[in-house]
Formats: structure tokens, C-alpha cells, sequence
């Protein structure tokens, strides 16, 4: 079978098993879309999963690089005395640091996006609970 007959076969047998549903759930699941809410945003939450973030962030900061120093030196003095261990043990600490930052680089832009999700849907409810009295407000006076 070529690659054009085993991709066509793939893409039909794809495409025959989508079952496309928009603005409501699953008939099975005895609900119908646009009565209930199926997205909630619960700040103690967020702000919990942002602490935690934030709480790990600093914790690698700490003890992320407590044998840094260490280990650079002894890389250097193997290398500096013929040992190939001493290269390789220089490689073990750069690639530690790069991906201790790359990890400290994620914890922080959860625990910064979290917080910013957090006081985002505040000001948000805050606008929509205005509209709303607002609209009850204009209703009054009509």
C-alpha cells in the first residue's frame, strides 16, 4: 500500500469517527447547552494552585543550585587533570541549570498567569453584575 492509499484510508476512518457538538453536551448526558454553566472559575483555587507555584518557585530557587558550586569546581579540577569525568561532570551541571531554569521559568508563568486569571474573572463578575443592575435599573424607568 503506498503512502497516498494509507493516508486517504487514515483520513476517512478519522473523519467518519467526528462527532461534532456545538453549545451543548452530549445527548446521553441529560443536558442540553445554554441552561447550565458548565464553566466556573473557583478563586480559592486558583489561588491555591498559584501558591503552590509560587511556594515550589522558591523552593528551587533555594535548593535548586545548592551544588552549583561544588560541582563546577570538581569538573574543572578533573579537567584540569586529564579525567574525562571532569567534561562530563561539566555537562551534567550546565544541562541541571538549564533545566532548573527552563522549570523555574514554568512555575513562575503559572503562579503570574493565575494570579492575573484571578483578578481578570474578578473585574470581569464586577462589569457583568454592573450591566446586569444597570439593565434591571433602565428596565424601572421605561
Amino acid at each position: 500500500m503506498s503512502f497516498e492509499e494509507e493516508w486517504a484510508s487514515v483520513r476517512s476512518t478519522a473523519t467518519a469517527n467526528v462527532d461534532m457538538r456545538l453549545n451543548q453536551l452530549a445527548p446521553e448526558s441529560g443536558s442540553g447547552g445554554g441552561g447550565n454553566a458548565d464553566l466556573s472559575v473557583d478563586q480559592d483555587k486558583l489561588g491555591a494552585i498559584g501558591s503552590a507555584a509560587y511556594a515550589l518557585h522558591g523552593r528551587l530557587v533555594k535548593d535548586g543550585n545548592h551544588a552549583r558550586t561544588s560541582t563546577t569546581e570538581a569538573g574543572t579540577g578533573l579537567s584540569s587533570h586529564g579525567f574525562l569525568t571532569g567534561s562530563a561532570l561539566t555537562t551534567v551541571q550546565e544541562t541541571w541549570s538549564s533545566q532548573l531554569n527552563t522549570l523555574l521559568d514554568a512555575c513562575a508563568g503559572i503562579s503570574n498567569h493565575l494570579d492575573y486569571s484571578a483578578a481578570s474573572h474578578a473585574k470581569e463578575e464586577a462589569d457583568i453584575a454592573a450591566a446586569l443592575s444597570a439593565s434591571k435599573i433602565d428596565q424601572y424607568l421605561k
